[in-house]
């Protein structure tokens, strides 16, 4: 699936995942504006896809200045790039896309085509995130034995990057070698990415496929019912602490308490080797009506507190190893990262 992000006519197309599987629509945008309020509201999410979005949002940002007559400087990628580093603080992926573009400006600054230069970096983000999410893939599926069945938790699929994906992308690449691999795919609440988007994923590339809620990892890990557990991450510390969707770290300790292998696909872009530690890593927290309604349908008493963090941090030591488009990271994990 490369169709869920492309760029025409100077317009960034983002297919809304916010209604999946039911509607496949799509948000235009044709401001960094437009594109900021995208991901805010969640029109798209996951990391690598988070960073490619930003990319492209910075060209429409430059573009916009163009169109006011005047020269692009310093200052306006610096406002630019914060307002849409404000986003989403946890995923690294965005900053590091926003730090690529604003080199990419400073290497072609003062070239009177200086959107189109901006423009082919972006191109050049998104297309390498594709080859480097299937280069991953392959190195994952070696892990992976014939029938194995894998969980995984959220969604880390074509539709979280630019168009293969981390995760799903090692279960999609296993698939197709021939093995015969069965998924247990959590709800992912209370966005449900795992049921509407990775359920949708699988079953599109016919890969055996089970939805179940999220509090039932510790029973089937119990059970034997799971071979192996495969998720993405949102950004990785130098020590290998992981940030990934709320909820990772539960299944993490499952999966340690029956000695199933737990592994965090990403690409490069997601480990942050300025952050020593998870303790570091910032959380976002979201709003409370993410919880408290589903869609516009209260759940709940009307005036019940409640509160959403987005993400969890898994510590290392429940790890059992990195899928990179550079191989698999082991132990010790700090030790590797560094070299990255």
């Amino acid at each position: 699936m490369t169709d869920h992000i492309y760029w025409k006519n100077g317009v960034l197309y983002l297919l809304d995942q916010r209604e999946l599987p039911f509607r496949k629509t799509y948000v235009k945008c044709r401001t960094a504006g437009e594109v900021i309020t995208a991901i805010n509201n969640m029109t798209v999410r996951g990391a690598p896809l988070l960073g490619i979005v930003a990319a492209y949002g910075m060209v429409l940002g430059v573009k916009e200045v163009m169109a006011a007559k005047r020269s692009v400087r310093r200052t306006d990628i610096a406002r630019i790039a914060k307002k849409l580093g404000a986003t989403r603080p946890t995923a690294v992926n965005l900053f590091w896309a926003l730090k690529r573009m604003t080199e990419a400006f400073e290497g072609h600054a003062g070239d009177r085509d200086i959107a189109e230069d901006m423009l082919g970096e972006a191109l050049a983000i998104h297309v390498e995130d594709i080859e480097n999410n299937r280069m991953l893939s392959l190195y994952g599926a070696e892990l992976i034995e014939k029938g194995d069945t894998i969980m995984t938790h959220c969604n880390a699929g074509a539709l979280a990057t630019g168009g293969y994906g981390t995760a799903l992308g090692v279960m999609r690449a296993a698939h197709e070698a021939g093995k015969k691999i069965k998924v247990i795919a959590t709800e992912t609440r209370p966005y449900m990415q795992g049921s509407r988007l990775t359920v949708w994923e699988l079953m599109q590339e016919g890969i055996p496929v089970e939805l179940v809620p999220e509090n039932h990892a510790g029973l089937l890990c119990s059970r034997g019912a799971v071979n192996k557990i495969i998720t993405g991450a949102d950004r990785i510390a130098a020590n290998g602490d992981t940030a990934n969707k709320i909820g990772t770290f539960m299944i993490a300790l499952a999966a340690d308490a029956y000695k199933i292998p737990f592994y965090i696909a990403a690409p490069v872009s997601t480990f942050d080797k300025a952050i020593d530690n998870g303790g570091r890593i910032e959380i976002e927290e979201r709003s409370a009506r993410e919880v408290k309604y589903l869609d516009d349908r209260l759940l709940t008493v009307r005036d019940a507190r409640a509160r959403y963090f987005g993400f969890d941090v898994t510590p290392s030591r429940y790890i059992s190893g990195f899928i990179t488009e550079k191989g698999i990271i082991k132990r010790p994990f700090a030790k590797y990262i560094r070299i990255l």
